[in-house]
């Protein structure tokens, strides 16, 4: 019986490996073209969602200068590299895709855009070799953007950040500190009773 489910065991942890390794991927990100009230994306449901590709090897979301210090905090905290440009976001996103294209340690490169800008940049990426994902959402997800991806993945209601999910989590945070806050409180005032 131990000898089955050590078999078991050791094909799923196969199958594991191969498809978590299948695709290396870099994520690139429009901010202003998709981190915007009316999408509400939630980052980590992307991530999972290209997880089924391969692996994220690199995670860029692209950011102009008037992005909000919360907002930069947030995709820091999530995980990925922001990258701030004081002129045209699409300009630095595209020439950093047109340079991963030469990296060989990436086989796929993901754009989170509705943007027909990135055209060159996936085209010069397909020359290569690469395969390209794009998420998009609607309204104005460029129809030539979907026709070029090898994959396309609309962005519904499914990839919404969950507001009450998140409500949760800064409350669990806030009572973490508390707990944590009275805790130190406790031990400062068990060490200066041990000084006496």
């Amino acid at each position: 019986m131990w000898k089955k489910l050590e078999n078991l065991t050791s094909k799923i942890y196969e199958k594991a490996l191969k498809r978590r390794g299948e695709h290396r991927i870099a994520l690139l990100i429009d901010g202003p073209n998709m981190l915007r009230k009316e999408f509400n994306i939630d980052l980590d449901k992307i991530r999972e969602v290209l997880s089924e590709f391969g692996d994220i090897v690199i995670g860029r979301v692209y950011l102009n200068q008037y992005a909000s210090d919360k907002l930069i905090e947030a995709v820091i905290n999530q995980g990925f590299e922001p990258k701030i440009s004081a002129g045209d976001v699409d300009v630095e996103m595209a020439v950093d895709a047109t340079e991963l294209v030469f990296n060989p340690n990436i086989d796929t490169i993901a754009y989170v855009t509705r943007d027909a800008d990135f055209l060159p940049a996936i085209r010069k990426a397909k020359e290569r070799g690469k395969k390209v994902i794009v998420i998009g959402a609607e309204p104005g997800f460029s129809k030539a953007l979907q026709n070029i991806a090898d994959y396309v993945i609309k962005i519904g209601e499914e990839f919404q950040l969950d507001k009450e999910k998140l409500e949760k989590k800064k409350k669990s945070k806030k009572v973490e500190e508390k707990q944590l806050s009275k805790n130190n409180k406790d031990d400062n005032i068990e060490s200066s009773e041990i000084k006496e």
